[in-house]
């Protein structure tokens, strides 16, 4: 920060322009200049208004002004902070030691909306410890809570500011300071009534050789000046960047080159960041919100097909991140996959997008038991709250709690495990109406997890959209991820009947017949399994019918998953043994549609891609040298067969009960490291 003003520097440059382009705004600004020579008593300025009536210039000019009196500036957005106690305590640093006769500090903090879970901590406890002198100008869309005017003490210290459109002349000034042309300002105004964005927007249209009519405008001023923006970008790759950025969370260059198959994104990337309605944050760049929802629309409509190939590409970029992370940072990443979905209708309905990404499900701890099931019991029942004990003394570890700023818990999340529950689960009537779904429809093999979302409850709005049901689908995929053996999964839901056609499009149908009622209330299951429809392939259906609006569409791994039991496995695996040099017959043989050769397949299993999985597990056996006697009765019988077993023994040299012990074991041991790789998943190489 101090280098920006210094002549050298780009920072120099940037702050200059800003400085140039600024406007109007003048009470705001004597506003401010009163507080800091303590000619008002106000200490804390509220800045309020709806998005791009421009907050940011204005905390720009504040925290330019505040330097030339000397001044100390602490500038955060709240964008970029973790809307809880222990961060806020880390990002906001040492501004309440600072002595009383250093130099003034002025606070300032835009994007405050995002800290709304930290505001009663912000107002009760961070800003009375800042020295009396400190100015500090919280800026977002909504004004403050009634909390801050509830208190008296607060009513000569807290100035609420609400922004407005600019004035004609202030607009007219800002106008030609872009350098648009004088007799367009009357025309542009009109068409702009002064929003700040709009005028932006119009400003750089004109700068790129179109003039916008008034005529047949629609009230979404900002969506058709965006529309008219796009029209007169001069390449189709810089449409299609403005698409990524209206599609994705944030844009990178790597995001860039992975969507639009650029070998070199940067000059697309320094275009984007260039346009008067794409800003930069920790990690990457992001239109304005109401820029961005327009952008997506307006593209969507433009060309359908190229806006499904980059949305495609964008959420395939992301996903394959997922797999290098773990934690946090797997669960944001996460948020980032399914954020780019937010426009497409059938996947609005549970979601609280105004606070999407900003709460994170942690495993509970002891000392969360009492609230967790005081929340059950509250929610759901003494009944609801007798099942959540039990689940509590068997999984523990199955209970994800959401927190409110100052650390009480808001929601819970139980995430059981069904099938290592030994008893039959009468105690729960929800999770026994899971297990005996799944044993019924298919049931579940040795060493395969059969698991349910068994409670879902935020204190506030139950379940209904909200930070916990936000967090819901964030934490379940995580386990999706980190559980390759997974068979069913079950989601437990009340008032099902509201939640049909939302997870009928997810692949998640409702399982007809298995409602159930504890204390009154109607639970719904929902259920999947995941070895028929593995995880990205999931994934990949949701993201088509979502696109298509469709759903109905078939998986796009079509003929479904055959999930064979264990003693048909192997009796699979025997057979393709047997049939190793007869590629006619392995062609039949049920393995091809298994797990086990779909995972290893780019295309349609073949039997030629059979043989080599038979071939592996056979060379596994050569890993052990104890196990030589067994890989040599396989290799005279199978590999290399002999006329006759009789005659495979006798090649060997073995009595023909050594020979039929060691075949017997080899067999064994083939059809168990196959049998672990269709269970657990991963390429056959793996051991």
């Amino acid at each position: 920060m101090a280098a920006a003003g210094r002549p050298d520097t780009l920072g120099h440059v940037l702050s200059s322009r800003r400085r140039h382009r600024f406007v109007g705004r003048s009470a705001q600004r004597e506003l401010f200049h009163a507080a800091l020579d303590g000619t008002v008593p106000s200490r804390v300025l509220f800045v309020h208004g709806p998005g791009g009536i421009g907050k940011t210039w204005l905390l720009d000019a504040f925290a330019r002004d505040a330097r030339e009196v000397g001044a100390t500036v602490r500038r955060l957005d709240g964008r970029e902070l973790t809307p809880s106690v222990t961060a806020m305590h880390d990002a906001f640093g040492d501004v309440g030691d600072r002595s009383a006769d250093g130099p003034r500090l002025v606070l300032l903090v835009d994007a405050y909306d995002h800290l709304a879970p930290v505001d009663g901590w912000v107002r009760d406890e961070l800003l009375p410890g800042l020295a009396p002198a400190t100015v500090t100008v919280l800026a977002g869309r909504s004004p403050p809570d009634p909390a801050w005017r509830a208190d008296a003490a607060w009513h000569d210290l807290l100035r609420v500011v609400s922004l407005r459109n600019l004035a004609p002349d202030d607009s007219r000034d800002y106008l030609r300071r872009c350098g648009v042309d004088d007799d367009l300002h009357d025309e542009l105004i009109t068409v702009s009534r002064g929003h700040p964005l709009a005028l932006s927007l119009l400003a750089d249209t004109v700068a790129r050789g179109a003039r916008p009519s008034a005529d047949g405008l629609r009230p979404d001023l900002v969506g058709v000046l965006l529309r008219r923006f796009v029209e007169v970008v001069p390449t189709d790759a810089q449409r299609r960047a403005l698409e990524v950025t209206a599609i994705a969370r944030t844009t990178t260059q790597a995001l860039l080159r992975d969507a639009l198959d650029a070998d070199d994104p940067a000059d697309l990337f320094t275009w984007l960041r260039e346009l008067s309605f794409v800003e930069d944050g920790p990690d990457g760049v992001f239109p304005h919100d109401l820029a961005r929802d327009v952008l997506d629309r307006d593209l969507r409509w433009r060309d359908p097909d190229a806006y499904a190939a980059v949305f495609r590409r964008v959420r395939a970029h992301i996903h394959r991140r997922l797999a290098t992370l773990r934690g946090h940072e797997q669960q944001r990443a996460l948020f980032d996959e399914k954020f780019v979905f937010r426009n497409l209708p059938s996947i609005l309905s549970p979601v609280a997008w105004d606070v999407w990404g900003r709460h994170y499900a942690e495993p509970a701890t002891p000392e969360d038991h009492d609230p967790v099931i005081a929340l059950v019991r509250s929610a759901e029942g003494p009944d609801a709250a007798a099942i959540a004990e039990r689940w509590w003394a068997e999984q523990p570890a199955a209970f994800h709690v959401l927190r409110r700023a100052e650390g009480s818990v808001r929601g819970v999340l139980a995430l059981v495990e069904l099938a290592g529950v030994d008893d039959d689960l009468s105690w729960d009537p929800g999770a026994r109406a899971a297990m005996g779904h799944a044993r019924a429809a298919a049931p579940p093999r040795p060493g395969e997890l059969v698991t349910q979302t068994r409670f879902v409850i935020d204190a506030d709005r139950y379940q209904d959209p909200s930070p916990t049901l936000n967090a819901t689908p964030i934490l379940t995929l995580q386990r999706y991820l980190q559980q390759p053996n997974l068979s069913w999964d079950f989601l437990t839901l009340a008032e099902p009947d509201r939640w049909n056609a939302y997870f009928a499009l997810g692949d998640l149908p409702r399982v007809q017949g298995s409602d159930f009622i504890v204390g009154g209330r109607r639970y719904g299951l929902f259920a999947h399994d995941f070895r028929k429809v593995g995880v990205d392939a999931w994934l990949e259906l949701i993201t088509e019918r979502a696109l298509a609006q469709d759903p109905t569409l078939p998986p796009p791994t079509a003929p479904e998953v055959l999930v064979l039991s264990q003693p048909d496995f192997s009796d699979a695996v025997r057979q393709a043994l047997r049939d190793l040099h007869r590629p006619d017959l392995l062609l039949r043989n049920p393995l091809l549609r298994t797990r086990l050769l779909r995972d290893r397949s780019d295309g349609e299993p073949d039997a030629a891609g059979l043989r080599a999985c038979v071939d592996e597990a056979i060379d596994a056996l050569r890993d052990h040298p104890r196990d030589d006697k067994l890989l040599r009765a396989v290799d005279r019988t199978y590999v290399r067969p002999a006329a006759t077993q009789e005659a495979a023994a006798e090649v060997l040299g073995l009595p023909w009960s050594t020979y039929r012990r060691h075949l017997t074991k080899g067999v064994e041991r083939i059809v168990s490291w196959l049998w672990e790789r269709e269970v657990y998943g991963g390429p056959t190489g793996q051991k």
